[in-house]
């Protein structure tokens, strides 16, 4: 039976372990969620083998440099990578939004996503670090679908036909991000086996109930399986 281990680090930082173990969205020491469920950066520094981020927005990307200056390999787009690099991480993978790639054995997939990227300066001057993105992570025979940070959009319709994933991972919290009302219709578009939400109640401005989410999708009828994962509990998703 092959299977993946998905532990929520907090906020939409989350652990893929299997025969890899991939840490997404680093944003660990100043993440109120991975806070109170005891998570340290230390904790997770010998844990990692690859590092996958979505954007450049700080509570994606706050500790990326950790990994980076340790020798473990960090994936982003091209932008993400080059600053990273010149910040002195040692080993970064540029890519864009496209096709099927590999990097340390996993296969992943970067996806459009409808958000910003850019991260601002002491002087207050952002920083432009390219386009967002999702991802879809394919590990021992699991995908699971990071939307990154983003809006509802038609063609996560199309990321659910050409991929297939097993967990789709998705923000509620609106503002910032869908909401939940958003994120039932990116649901319904996606078809994913397990949705799991993310980029909620770590700060005030973006509280949501999670159980009206899944209230909702099971009202609109869907076959999708939502499942709410607290900061610091882990879920063992087994592949179709």
């Amino acid at each position: 039976m092959r299977k993946v281990d998905l532990t929520f680090i907090g906020h939409a930082t989350w652990l893929i372990q299997g025969s890899k173990n991939v840490l997404i969205d680093p944003f660990i020491t100043s993440n109120p969620q991975a806070q109170e469920a005891g998570i340290t950066l230390e904790s997770l520094l010998d844990k990692v083998d690859l590092v996958v981020i979505t954007h450049g927005h700080f509570d994606h990307i706050e500790n990326a440099l950790d990994f980076g200056k340790l020798g473990i390999p960090v994936v982003g787009l091209f932008e993400v990578a080059q600053y990273l690099s010149a910040q002195g991480a040692k080993n970064t993978v540029g890519c864009n939004i496209g096709g099927w790639f590999e990097v340390e054995g996993v296969k992943m997939v970067f996806t459009p996503a409808v958000h910003s990227s850019s991260l601002i300066k002491d002087n207050g001057e952002p920083i432009y670090l390219g386009n967002p993105a999702g991802v879809v992570i394919e590990l021992d025979g699991v995908r699971v679908y990071h939307t990154g940070d983003t809006a509802l959009f038609g063609d996560m319709k199309l990321i659910g036909e050409l991929y297939k994933p097993d967990v789709m991972l998705t923000p509620i919290g609106s503002l910032f991000t869908m909401g939940i009302p958003e994120a039932v219709k990116a649901v319904e578009l996606v078809k994913p086996k397990i949705a799991i939400p993310m980029h909620y109640n770590t700060w005030p401005p973006i509280a949501q109930n999670p159980e009206e989410f899944k209230e909702a999708v099971k009202a609109a009828g869907l076959p999708t399986e939502v499942v709410i994962v607290k900061p610091g509990q882990t879920v063992e998703i087994v592949a179709s």
